[in-house]
């Protein structure tokens, strides 16, 4: 796996101020993507057990983050990497929140719970899914880029095996 980018500090990736790690990779190729070059698995730089480290230490010692977010490319094509890197980050951060933004529909992450991609889905608490559709753009949305786009409170979802929409905490 390879990262294509890394913000200790970021407003713009999910709620309060979060370290925002973007994974190189995505099969997806939304019209009007912001970033195209992070389609390419190989862009960036390798995600090394040095590198890991250097961000797990980042982010367990900055009390002001409110939580981490998983982003790219797609988080969803290197799923089993991306799982492991949220469980040796919580090993050391404890239970911190984790939002993961895929061009992926919640529906599709579900579908087989035995896949690596619903693993990864269950150990976030916040999904943005669907595709970036240019059409839909609209730069006025919290946390999205289209209207099609949804923010997804995943562990509600899941427990109540319907899709609950995440609400903010902080009004704007």
């Amino acid at each position: 796996m390879n990262l294509c980018g890394y913000y200790p500090e970021s407003i713009n990736e999910g709620e309060g101020l979060r370290a925002a790690i973007f994974v190189s990779g995505c099969r997806h190729y939304c019209k009007g993507c912001f970033s195209p070059a992070t389609w390419n698995f190989n862009y960036g730089e390798p995600f090394t057990p040095e590198r890991e480290q250097e961000i797990i230490y980042d982010i367990v010692n900055n009390p002001l983050l409110s939580g981490v977010t998983i982003l790219g490319g797609d988080p969803f094509f290197s799923s089993p990497e991306v799982s492991e890197f949220i469980d040796h980050l919580r090993m050391e951060a404890g239970p911190i929140s984790v939002w993961i933004y895929s061009g992926y529909k919640y529906e599709e992450l579900i579908e087989n719970t035995d896949s690596d991609e619903f693993h990864l889905l269950r150990r976030c608490q916040v999904l943005v899914d669907g595709k970036f559709v240019e059409e839909l753009r609209d730069p006025s949305l919290l946390y999205r880029g289209s209207s099609n786009q949804r923010i997804i409170d995943v562990q509600h979802s899941l427990s109540e095996r319907t899709i609950t929409l995440w609400e903010p905490t902080y009004t704007f």
